[in-house]
């Protein structure tokens, strides 16, 4: 059986997903079909049901719950690790609000759009870019202030930029969870037997890299050349934990949490 299976080329990604790409554990028979896009393109196919199996932003999986099963592996799902909302110049939130000022969100689908949202409801003039391009859109003038995800948390202020909100430390001090970011979905179409297969793939390769780090690198780097190396394992660290194994209560309860949020917010 054929799984069309899709997910971000960002070193948290690629180092989960390179036992599965590189066919370093038991994939149980099944043959993958490989997409690798940016999170925007990722959310926007499983809208549309086009993967079988796909890495998406928690807010989207509040709007495809229905069609797909959220695996207990592979989750992006921590503490200070959260999307940061930075300007180029020291604004308040005060001023972006009364000011009608423009901030530029990695997708509306996105959880960083979503906790955004959480921060304060009243930032209304939003434009979405994928999330490499938010960064280089506030630096040339094109936005007053930007959500940034990924590796951007970590190299922002060496471009002299400035940090109004890290979003994540919000959530965490007003809910004490851990963030939700990104989760692996499966098609329910799949039917259960082949979904709880995919799960002890996805679970097999993520214990494969965590227990296995330079194992995944070579496939990492492929799909980050311009980035530095300390910023990669740093990205890795971050966003690769337990909670990437199994999700657990707490894991649970921090998503459930996220989507009542979403909910009681209208996103849904």
């Amino acid at each position: 059986m054929k799984i069309k299976l899709g997910f971000s080329t960002c070193p948290n990604d690629t180092f989960m997903f390179d036992a599965i790409y590189n066919q370093k554990v038991d994939l149980m028979g099944y043959k993958f079909e490989f997409i690798l896009e940016d999170i925007l393109h990722l959310n926007q196919r499983a809208l549309n049901e086009e993967l079988d199996m796909v890495k998406i932003s928690y807010n989207t999986y509040g709007h495809v719950r229905s069609q797909y099963d959220l695996l207990e592996s592979g989750s992006a799902l921590g503490k200070n690790c959260g999307p940061l909302l930075i300007s180029k110049r020291e604004l308040s939130l005060n001023e972006i609000i009364n000011e009608n000022l423009s901030v530029a969100i990695p997708g509306e689908k996105t959880t960083a759009n979503l906790l955004l949202g959480y921060y304060s409801n009243h930032i209304q003039n939003k434009k979405v870019y994928l999330f490499h391009e938010i960064m280089p859109a506030i630096l040339d003038g094109e936005v007053d202030a930007g959500v940034i995800i990924h590796e951007n948390r970590f190299t922002y202020q060496n471009f002299g930029l400035q940090l109004v909100q890290d979003l994540g430390e919000y959530w965490e001090n007003k809910t004490e969870l851990p963030i939700p970011l990104g989760a692996i979905v499966a098609h329910k179409k799949l039917g259960r037997k082949v979904i709880q297969d995919l799960n002890i793939i996805m679970k097999a390769s993520v214990n494969h890299a965590m227990e296995h780090t330079d194992s995944p690198m070579k496939f990492v780097r492929l799909h980050a050349q311009e980035m530095d190396e300390a910023v990669m394992k740093a990205h890795i660290n971050l966003y690769v934990n337990d909670y990437s194994k199994e999700l657990g209560p707490n894991g649970h309860r921090a998503v459930n949490h996220l989507l009542s949020v979403g909910n009681k917010m209208g996103l849904f």
